[in-house]
């Protein structure tokens, strides 16, 4: 196990608001920036993407819908798959949860992104 995924499983447990942020952000720079990642690498970060769905503080829910959506953005294949945990994350009776779902599936099934993942 990597340095960073260590610190992103550790971090995603902490209490601390931008502690816990990082964690996420973490997640969307390893799926945006290390290209030669595998797609299970990525699937490995959904219980901790999931987990983080119900805290309602403003900078974790983003960091965890962006952590999702950049995921998604990868290929068709994990684009399907991210789509697939928004709506178990949906399911989640949790504001945070509804708001973090809407916000990934509304990108990744979108026109310019399914354009662009299709012509990859």
């Amino acid at each position: 196990i990597s340095f960073a995924d260590k610190k992103i499983r550790e971090w995603s447990r902490r209490e601390e608001e931008f502690v816990r942020r990082v964690a996420y952000a973490m997640i969307a720079c390893i799926a945006w920036h290390d290209k030669e990642a595998p797609d299970e690498d990525m699937i490995k970060y959904f219980p901790v993407i999931k987990s983080g769905a119900t805290d309602d503080r403003n900078y974790v829910k983003k960091a965890v819908s962006w952590a999702l959506r950049h995921i998604g953005k990868r290929n068709l294949k994990l684009n399907g798959e991210a789509i697939k945990l928004a709506r178990e994350i949906k399911e989640i009776d949790s504001k945070a949860a509804s708001w973090i779902a809407s916000d990934v599936i509304r990108e990744l099934e979108s026109e310019a992104v399914q354009k662009r993942l299709k012509n990859k």
